[in-house]
């Protein structure tokens, strides 16, 4: 099974990421904050997904995931507008960054990159 953590304080958001993943027998963790995403880290996750737009530092959370794990694919998603916020987020540390909208319209397809 696939394991995927996240970390996002948008509860409606939560639940519709965490249903396409239980669609697709990936297993999902979800973080509100750097410490609690930083120790769902163990067991290595095959994906880290971070909403740019939460409340809590996510890109100083960013920089410490790629710390511990180097090797992780990180996925940022955001408002469409904020282009620095997704070049400060490409520089902690993404993989990719994209906008919410493209995010949500290709989340079955992301989320299933993280199968075994």
């Amino acid at each position: 099974m696939g394991r995927i953590v996240a970390m996002m304080d948008d509860l409606f958001f939560q639940m519709k990421v965490a249903e396409t993943a239980k669609h697709l027998g990936l297993e999902l963790k979800v973080a509100t904050n750097g410490d609690a995403l930083l120790g769902l880290l163990e067991p290595v996750p095959n994906l880290v997904i971070v909403d740019l737009n939460a409340r809590s530092q996510p890109l100083a959370a960013i920089e410490r995931v790629r710390a511990a794990q180097k090797d992780l694919k990180v996925i940022g998603f955001l408002s469409h507008v904020q282009l620095e916020m997704a070049a400060q987020a490409q520089a902690a540390g993404c993989n990719e960054v994209m906008p919410r909208s493209a995010f949500t319209q290709n989340l079955a397809a992301i989320l299933s990159s993280a199968k075994d």
